[in-house]
């Protein structure tokens, strides 16, 4: 097969596919072409995607490889969808950097640390696919376990987990994909994430417990625009396990569910 063909079909894909897609589907799919050929394609066509007059990019996040719009551009996109961004507030964003940092963990765990009832900030970020069920711990009374999902890592841009942002990052990326005329959350205060990540016994920092969960703006996550806006209806609530998934399998941190 010519590259320029290799090109065209890999770039079909990533339009096509709506989520980050891996370097090992791709040649699965593109079986005709030796992996060489299909890496190679790969990268002639991200350089491509790279140059400024382009609306469009090739950003690799989740593990594998996906057609994004340019961030640039998020403003006329965002007119277009006439779409409400993703506004988490405080303890969602505490919430979410518990569970990226801890998991596999349980509701009770995120209690402790946080001081308050966290269910229904758990909820709403199931609701948004940030995180996910990731089956149940091994001890008295089975409690369900949560772990981040792909779209934690595509929102706040990270190639695996071992980029794990602060929180500090995450509201200043959060701040970034809202505009700073629409952000409501101040760019402020990492210490909550360094003490959850820090501090195993679940004191909070300054000995007071974190404040109630906070009802969350109505938005979604859209894969593969580059504002985090969804024009689409919001999931259902993932109340129990996965169809089809073994309460003991292995916890897999990066959401890759092949």
């Amino acid at each position: 097969m010519e590259r320029e063909q290799i090109e065209a079909i890999i770039e079909s894909l990533l339009f096509i596919a709506g989520e980050p897609v891996s370097f090992r589907r791709m040649c699965e799919i593109i079986a005709e072409a030796p992996k060489a050929e299909v890496q190679d394609a790969l990268d002639e066509l991200i350089k491509k995607y790279e140059t400024p007059d382009r609306g469009l990019t090739i950003a690799e996040v989740a593990g594998g490889w996906q057609l994004q719009t340019s961030p640039d551009n998020a403003l006329w996109v965002g007119r277009l969808l006439q779409a409400r961004p993703i506004r988490l507030s405080r303890p969602s964003l505490e919430t979410l950097a518990m569970v990226a940092y801890k998991q596999p963990v349980t509701k009770a765990e995120i209690d402790d640390i946080r001081g308050v009832d966290s269910g229904g900030v758990l909820k709403t970020l199931l609701d948004y696919g940030f995180i996910r069920i990731a089956g149940r711990k091994d001890v008295p009374g089975k409690p369900l376990i949560y772990g981040t999902d792909r779209r934690f890592m595509e929102f706040f841009r990270m190639k695996s987990l071992s980029e794990l942002p602060t929180l500090r990052e995450m509201e200043e990326i959060q701040a970034e994909q809202l505009g700073a005329a629409q952000n409501e959350l101040p760019l402020d205060g990492g210490a909550a994430l360094a003490e959850a990540a820090e501090n195993p016994a679940g004191e909070a920092a300054d000995g007071e417990s974190a404040p109630a969960a906070e009802p969350e703006a109505e938005a979604g996550v859209k894969t593969g625009v580059a504002d985090g806006s969804d024009p689409r209806p919001e999931p259902e609530p993932e109340a129990e396990l996965e169809p089809g998934e073994d309460p003991g399998a292995e916890f897999d941190p990066e959401g890759n569910r092949e």
